[in-house]
This record gives C-alpha cells, structure tokens and sequence, in this order.
C-alpha cells in the first residue's frame, strides 16, 4: 500500500517492497511484501501511524514529502523494525513530534532503536487521542504477535489500524479483492505469525469485530474496505474466526524428504493409503518446498506425518528443522506421526519428540523400516492410514 487516500483526512503513506523474498531471515515471501504507514490528519492534530522498514528508507521519505502537514505525534503500534525502523529518520525530520505508544513498546523503542523515553508518550488500553474530528483511541493487543503489540482504532471513520493482525506478504494491490490468490497469502501470513498465539488472536479478533469496522487497515499487505469488487473486513475476520477455532479438518500432511528414494516411498504410498481410507491428504517434500506453503497447510489439518531418513542415527537435518518448527508455530493438529527408513543404526523418534511435543497433540506409531520398503512395510503403512481414519472418525473429524 503506497500513498493513497483512504477517506478524508486519512491518507496511506507507506512503501512496498517487491523483491524481498525472505523475512526475518525464516519466513519465505515469494511474492515480497509492503510496509504500511498511515497519516490522520484532524482540524487541530495530525499523526503518523507506524513508519517503515529501513530498506526502503528513500521511498518513504519521499512520501513523506507529500503529507498535508507535519504530524504531531507518530503512533508506534508494534516496536519491530519493519515497523519502526525508520522512526529514529522521521523523529529527525520532525523534531517537535511526539511519539505515542504503550509502555512496553517504548521500552524496547529504547532498547532496539535508541529512542529517548523523554520523547515518548506512554498510554494505557483504551486512551485516546483526540486530533480534532478525529478520534484515536488504543487497544493494547499483546502476543498479537509481540508483547507490546497494539492496534490503533478511528472512531469517526471506523477504520482499524490493525498492525500484523489481518495482514499479507504481497504487492501491487491496494484494496484486498475476494479472490483464492489473497485468501491463500493471509492464511499463510496467518500460520508463520499468528498461529503460536492461536488462544490469544482469537480472544482479540473477537474484540474488534465488534467495533463496528468499515475498514482494516494492516500494516502488511492490501486494506479491506467495503465496495464493489473489494473484500470487506468481515471477509478476513471471517477467515480468522475460521482459522483459529479449534475445528481441524479431515486432512493429513505429509512432509518429508528422502536421500536415496525408501522414504519418498513410503510417503508416496502413505498418501495413497491414506486417500484410500477418505482422508485428504498433501504431501510436501522438504528438500526444495517452501516452508510458508507447510505451516499453512497444517493450519487447519488434523494429522501431520513426517517422513525422513536416518542420518547419523538422527532424523535429517531439514526433518528435524520442520519439526521443530511446527513445534514452535503450534498447529491445532491432533495427532502426529514418523515414517522412517534407516541404514545402520537410528534413534529418529527420540529426537523428534522433544521437538513437536505439546498438550493436546497425540503420536500414533510410526512406521520405521531398516533399508528399502518392502511388502511388509507397505502393510505397516496401509496399518498406519487405517488407524489415522480411525482417530479422525472417533473425533468426529469429518
């Protein structure tokens, strides 16, 4: 979301950034990403919501250059750098500027940035700011996705400055369209940021649909506004009512990779079982895939099988780093599973359980089979879907 005019007194000032193709060094975006900042401008006041990543720092300044005045109080929503990096530039070209955030935020503001807590005004849940016609107040929203993450409410326009809440890793698209190219992107921005906090995202998506929106307004990716052809915000907070429930689909996934071709094998053939039995499966192999399209996937599946080799006894390197990081973005799968070929000698599962061990999620016993998979082994797998229908039916997965 580049400049552009929201409503009235509103304007979106941010930069995109097209070529990025990884975040924070972990999370793939194919399809890069925007930096979203706002401008309210208010008969007596005006404030900046949020700056951007310091990347594209030339960019932003220039669209700075086309603000209708200087704002008097920049809001800090969210202390990562992709939002506040360039705070410390626009502090400098607005001196008498005051920033206006929660306590939380302005100490990490001093922590990663150096800002000076002399030029911070700290406020509570629920304050507000009054611009003159336009209203700002703050709802302090933590692990959404850091502590000190707060989102920032117009009340005479109704527009929701939502942080990271509702957002997307794209380009090129101002407002969002109801089309399957952004419910496939938010979801998968849903599943590397918002699903560790799943409880928490929920409880605070409940607390804004109830405000009324007219507009969100993230700070990644395109604004959801009612009108023709666009996807109004209760397209998305539908979507996350849908993702962060506790209903799993009758879905498996498969995720492996496989040195000299057994494990391939077997999940191949698993998939096959598990089809079979009526159970949905994808399979994704770990070797070249991109991990974004694994944690989305597992959003909402209830069975994850991983398939890997044993290397030095263990699981393979790129097995166990899926592993445990599925055990940190905390999927609302039921049950787990390990299908394993092995050479010499393995210790795969003792591994892999501290790395994807949390309540709630039950291991089914895994498949491991020294050398190639033969006859018997494909009987252990065609045992292996039979009983992972069974759990799906007993819980009424359907």
């Amino acid at each position: 979301m580049t400049f552009g005019k929201l409503v009235d007194g509103v304007f979106a000032v941010g930069t995109e950034d097209p070529k990025r193709r990884l975040f924070d060094a972990l999370i793939p975006t194919p399809k890069g990403t925007t930096y979203n900042s706002y401008f309210v401008r208010g008969t007596k006041k005006c404030a900046l919501i949020d700056t951007a990543d310091p990347s594209t720092e030339n960019e932003y300044l220039e669209n700075l250059k086309e603000l209708p005045k200087e704002p008097d109080y920049i809001i800090v929503n969210h202390a990562e750098q992709d939002h506040s990096g360039l705070l410390p530039k626009v502090l400098e070209k607005y001196p008498n500027a005051r920033v206006v955030t929660n306590e939380k935020c302005a100490e990490l503001l001093n922590e990663l940035l150096f800002i000076p807590l002399s030029r911070i005004d700290t406020i509570e849940n629920r304050r507000t700011l009054d611009l003159g016609g336009k209203t700002l107040e703050f709802l302090i929203t933590p692990w959404v996705h850091w502590p000190e993450t707060m989102q920032t409410w117009l009340v005479e326009d109704r527009i929701l400055f939502s942080c990271d809440l509702f957002g997307a890793h794209v380009t090129g698209k101002a407002q969002a369209e109801c089309e399957k190219e952004l419910e496939i992107e938010a979801k998968r921005y849903y599943a590397e940021i918002m699903m560790p906090f799943r409880p928490l995202v929920r409880k605070h998506v409940e607390t804004v649909s109830k405000l009324g929106i007219r507009i969100i307004a993230p700070s990644h990716g395109p604004v959801y506004a009612k009108g023709e052809g666009s996807c109004g915000p209760e397209w998305i907070i539908g979507k996350y009512r849908d993702w962060t429930s506790d209903d799993v689909a009758n879905k498996a996934v498969i995720a492996y990779i496989s040195m000299h071709g057994s494990t391939e094998k077997m999940a191949e053939y698993l998939q096959g079982a598990l089809e079979k039995e009526g159970v949905e499966t994808k399979l994704f192999n770990l070797e070249n895939g991109d991990i974004g399209d694994l944690a989305s996937e597992c959003v909402d599946c209830a069975t994850i099988v991983i398939g890997t080799p044993a290397v030095l006894t263990g699981p393979h390197p790129k097995a166990a780093y899926a592993t445990m990081l599925l055990g940190a973005l905390r999927p609302k799968a039921k049950f787990l599973s390990v299908i394993c070929s092995y050479g010499w000698g393995q210790r795969v599962l003792a591994q892999m359980q501290p790395l994807f061990s949390h309540p709630g999620t039950e291991l089914i016993d895994p498949v491991i089979v020294k050398g190639a998979p033969d006859k018997e082994s494909f009987k252990e797998l065609d045992f292996l879907a039979e009983k992972i229908a069974l759990k799906h039916i007993h819980n009424k997965i359907m």
